[in-house]
């Protein structure tokens, strides 16, 4: 069975820094491209970050580029999204995601205020 965990979500104020966690279990996660999307209330998901099996490659939106960095941990199934600069309008659910089995996580609240 495919699970995704994300956790360290929480609050924190403007110019702060949060890193997020997907624990993986159930599939083949070194084998899988994994991405973080977010959705704030009213607002569609959005893919945040992507990064291939091997770690090698990744992309950001524009909105996160400079600030985010997503990483893996292949020999922990584990998926990491660090994030810096946190803005207010960076205030959202986290959920990771693993492509090639659509399976989403149940997200983590991240939210950015003073």
């Amino acid at each position: 069975q495919v699970q995704l965990v994300e956790s360290g979500g929480g609050l924190v104020q403007p110019g702060g820094s949060l890193t997020l966690s997907c624990a993986a279990s159930g599939f083949s996660f070194s084998s899988s491209i994994m991405r973080w999307y977010r959705q704030s209330p009213g607002k569609e998901r959005e893919l945040v970050a992507t990064i291939v099996p091997a770690g090698g490659i990744t992309s950001y939106t524009d909105a996160v580029r400079e600030r985010f960095t997503i990483s893996r941990d292949n020999s922990k199934n584990m998926l990491y999204l660090q994030m810096t600069s946190l803005k207010p309008e960076d205030t959202a659910m986290y959920y990771c995601y693993a492509l090639r089995e659509r399976a989403w996580g149940q997200g983590t609240r991240v939210t950015v205020s003073s």
